[in-house]
């Protein structure tokens, strides 16, 4: 789980671009109290509980958040997912913030989901990509792993993977691999290959994991065969919930998905006020 200082920070923004709740403010005085439950509309897989319960404390510590779920439990449509009751306009507040927060990593987790259950029964690993929302990857990284994926890098610094670039600038894979070994000998090294020819040339370099971008499914077995096991290979590139149990079955090892996170649907969730006192 991200730390409670990340996840903080990202809230506090998120309700800085919302600034005064003029509306509650002008309808409730500060001892008003509501109470809220957040329902499933559709059927998924809950991620974000710990982040809505702190939009509504960083408001005002005295807003009680009861859970029914845990991150990672299946939902349909109908269930209630939480219960919220403190000051009206702490609540009110946090709403919507709370939601966005709730109904994207749950959104997350649920497509993270289909396509690990999809490759059940193979060795594949599903994994993420960098293609998450600006400022939130934490938090979307969070929600793979909540529906099931594995975190690949969570930035630049976590490991070497030297991609069509980089290698397009050096010159080739051979070169790539050991100028980074020079400079950086404690990361892992991952090389991106183009072509089985690609395969060929970073096998003798003992990295640590070879990427088969936009490889088709044939060659992707021609690789499974040149590398015959001595290092762990990485399908990427045009995986879709249609085709990925068929890359799966060509015996890689990993399969990356960036639709995962950079074109997720969030879970349709709601909140409605079921009790009410001291409104004037």
């Amino acid at each position: 789980m991200p730390t409670d200082d990340m996840i903080d920070r990202i809230i506090a923004l998120a309700l800085d671009e919302d600034g005064e709740d003029a509306t509650s403010n002008a309808l409730f005085d500060d001892d008003d109290t509501l109470e809220g439950v957040m329902r499933a509309k559709s059927a998924g897989v809950i991620a974000g509980l710990t982040v809505a319960e702190r939009v509504f404390r960083m408001l005002d510590p005295r807003v009680v958040f009861k859970a029914r779920l845990v991150d990672g439990m299946p939902v349909k449509a109908g269930d209630v997912i939480a219960r919220v009751h403190g000051p009206a306009k702490a609540i009110l507040k946090g709403e919507r913030v709370a939601l966005n927060f709730l109904q994207r990593l749950s959104g997350i987790a649920t497509v993270t989901a289909a396509y690990a259950h999809a490759i059940a029964g193979t060795k594949a690993k599903l994994l993420d990509t960098r293609k998450t929302a600006p400022g939130h990857r934490v938090l979307d990284k969070y929600a793979v792993r909540m529906g099931g994926g594995i975190n690949h890098r969570m930035g630049l610094d976590d490991m070497i993977l030297i991609k069509d670039n980089h290698v397009d600038r050096v010159g080739s894979i051979t070169e790539a691999v050991k100028r980074v070994r020079c400079n950086r000998p404690d990361l892992a090294i991952e090389v991106e290959a183009r072509t089985l020819d690609d395969v060929s040339e970073a096998l003798p370099l003992n990295v640590d994991r070879i990427m088969l971008d936009n490889f088709t499914l044939e060659d992707m077995r021609s690789a499974v065969d040149l590398a015959a096991g001595e290092v762990d290979l990485e399908a990427s590139g045009g995986i879709t919930l249609e085709n990925i149990r068929a890359v799966a079955e060509t015996g890689v090892n990993f399969i990356s998905v960036g639709d995962i996170t950079h074109s997720v649907r969030a879970l349709d969730i709601s909140m409605t006020i079921e009790a009410a006192r001291g409104e004037r």
